[in-house]
């Protein structure tokens, strides 16, 4: 789902200026390799058959998720015999392609991506704003209104919501129960508690062979992303007025959560950027880890249930949402990729793709229908992501997301390896932050 992207700035490239012919020549590299990769990907020459060809790119995981994805599209290209989609799959990495592909005037009709890029992609001109488009569509009333917000940046909307997930706490019950707890935790004390209850150092030699917490150790986005719904629970924010925010007391407090379960031992660290990655809790190294639905545990044989964040001053978590741009080309491509969207936005897109996936339908129709209904009642623990929907943030958009991801993963890294404390890790990651940010924007 979410995989380390490289951040391959072009725009700041030119910035900063070439200064030596080796960094020139690096470049010209790149793009040749990268605009080898876009000539196959732009398929065939231009048919004339009155037709219009659209070329839409995706990086859609796993590939079951890829395989309903596709059989949707299909029903997209039958019954518009005017607008033909190619669903294009464009692999790892991503962003350098989209960057090079959109200098060389080359880019995609649709693209599929994540949200994080919004500001990024808008600063370069890359894509079609849609307020007006969304203004106008028939069902738009039917999109969950706080997704359509989180897309929103500098007054736009400039994507759609393709799918929507969001972060719980997946445990083993048999565990739960075999350490005499029966009530899941709802407040981080409770859950820090719990935690130290399902440590179990079973032959005395000081390293547990079970702990009660896995957390992701790494400076990477699966790091920060599995932090937030703690900042946002403590009331916290990492931007204010468009600038890193990293020291307000909430994020303090919410790093210093994290520590102290490092602290308590009643937690283990991940192998670096892996705590996407299920294996201690599927073999029972570990009782609780934060993930959502998308994960590979739901199609195991292991027990499991989920519980939602535990609360600090609120409740909250945080969407993973994927979305799809409206890359600029001609007026003509664009009206009909359009529709392409409206249909991605469609209680019969939705439908089909939630049940086939597992995300939760970004369309209300879709949620009510019998048939989402009929599937959800055989996943329960979908009902908890579906709870939480009313209660999720979301991380910023802009242009420099990038770099502040990039910060305060580290200074989340060097506290969970006791490097650093929460405070003083926040306030080297700021001042990192304030060197470069105006020059950056």
């Amino acid at each position: 789902m979410n995989s380390i992207i490289f951040q391959f700035q072009i725009k700041q490239f030119f910035r900063q200026g070439i200064n030596s012919i080796w960094r020139l020549s690096l470049l010209l590299i790149s793009l040749t390799i990268c605009l080898i990769f876009l000539s196959g990907c732009q398929g065939t020459a231009p048919k004339n058959d009155g037709v219009i060809h659209l070329s839409l790119w995706q990086s859609i995981n796993p590939p079951p998720n890829r395989d309903v994805f596709e059989k949707l599209v299909k029903k997209f290209n039958q019954t518009h015999p005017d607008i033909q989609v190619e669903s294009i799959f464009v692999g790892e990495p991503q962003l350098p392609k989209i960057l090079t592909a959109v200098v060389g005037n080359v880019p995609p009709d649709i693209l599929a991506f994540n949200a994080q890029n919004t500001g990024q992609f808008a600063e370069l001109g890359a894509i079609q704003p849609l307020d007006e488009w969304l203004e106008k569509l028939p069902f738009k009333s039917e999109v969950i209104p706080n997704l359509l917000e989180e897309l929103r940046l500098n007054g736009h909307i400039w994507s759609i919501p393709l799918y929507t997930a969001n972060l719980g706490i997946f445990y083993r019950p048999k565990l739960f129960q075999a350490a005499g707890i029966t009530e899941t935790p709802k407040t981080w004390e409770e859950l820090r508690q719990v935690a130290k209850k399902l440590t179990i150092d079973r032959n005395g030699d000081g390293r547990p062979e079970q702990y009660g917490m896995l957390l992701p150790l790494g400076k990477g986005e699966w790091t920060v992303f599995s932090w937030f719904p703690f900042l946002l629970s403590a009331g916290g924010e990492i931007l204010t007025d468009n600038r890193p925010n990293l020291t307000n007391q909430a994020a303090i407090n919410a790093l210093q959560f994290w520590q102290d379960l490092i602290k308590d031992h009643s937690a283990t660290l991940s192998p670096p950027e892996r705590g996407y990655e299920e294996d201690a809790f599927i073999s029972g190294r570990v009782a609780m880890q934060i993930t959502g639905p998308w994960t590979y545990i739901m199609k195991s044989q292991v027990d499991y249930q989920v519980f939602p964040m535990p609360a600090n001053l609120e409740r909250a978590t945080v969407t993973a949402t994927g979305v799809m741009y409206l890359m600029k080309t001609t007026p003509a491509r664009e009206q009909a990729a359009l529709k392409f969207l409206e249909y991605v936005l469609s209680a019969e897109f939705q439908t089909e793709w939630s049940i086939g996936t597992g995300f939760l339908p970004v369309n209300i129709k879709a949620t009510q229908s019998e048939a989402y209904q009929q599937f959800i009642s055989k996943q329960p623990v979908l009902k908890v992501f579906a709870d939480q929907i009313s209660v999720a943030g979301y991380r910023p958009i802009i242009a420099g997301y990038s770099r502040l991801s990039d910060s305060l993963g580290r200074a989340i890294e060097a506290t969970l390896l006791g490097k650093s404390t929460p405070e003083k890790a926040l306030k080297t990651a700021q001042e990192r932050l304030d060197l470069i940010w105006d020059n950056s924007q």
